[in-house]
């Protein structure tokens, strides 16, 4: 049996979370020990979807990142990034990139952590796929949907990550046009 690489005496820091952002979510049940997962907090799930952010910057793509977890064992179920750029695909947004990496599962029994605020073909997915409670990242870059999100039922809650909200704060000053095409779409920029 292979020994897990994080177990309850290893240190929840940035470099643990990064390497949980960059394994593939299939490896991480053999690599996290239940120990170690259930002392992980909201702060540093939200922290390893910032970190899934700023790897989406470094492709050349806008920093989004979103986690899933199982909220009976705190389990990463399935975690994403925005790759508008990088696959050319115009509503690969974090959450939707993380929903499609849980798969067929029941999202009523999960919690989804999204480093901005979703838009809302995200806010529309969540709340059709049954999520019971997201944590929103950043409110301060952009805003909106967390009243949508209520409405139809689910618990909001904002957990600003500072890294998180200078990350996209620095994006949107470098890169407005690309900024502008991930929440509009190409037509925006005529």
């Amino acid at each position: 049996m292979i020994q897990p690489l994080f177990e309850q005496n290893t240190e929840v820091n940035d470099t643990t979370l990064n390497v949980i952002a960059h394994m593939p979510t299939t490896s991480l049940p053999t690599l996290i020990s239940d120990d170690f997962s259930t002392k992980l907090s909201d702060g540093d799930f939200m922290r390893v979807a910032v970190l899934l952010a700023k790897k989406s910057y470094e492709e050349g793509g806008c920093p989004i990142g979103a986690v899933i977890i199982n909220n009976e064992n705190n389990q990463i179920v399935g975690k994403g990034h925005n790759t508008l750029v990088q696959e050319s695909h115009p509503y690969n947004h974090g959450e939707t990139s993380a929903i499609r990496d849980a798969g067929r599962i029941d999202f009523s029994k999960t919690t989804l952590y999204t480093s901005l605020s979703p838009c809302d073909v995200c806010a529309t997915l969540l709340y059709m796929r049954g999520f019971k409670r997201v944590v929103v990242g950043d409110i301060t870059n952009a805003s909106g949907n967390e009243s949508l999100l209520k409405e139809k039922g689910l618990q909001v809650d904002i957990l600003e990550d500072q890294l998180g909200v200078k990350q996209y704060g620095e994006f949107r000053l470098q890169k407005p046009e690309q900024d502008l095409e991930d929440w509009q779409g190409v037509a925006a920029l005529k």
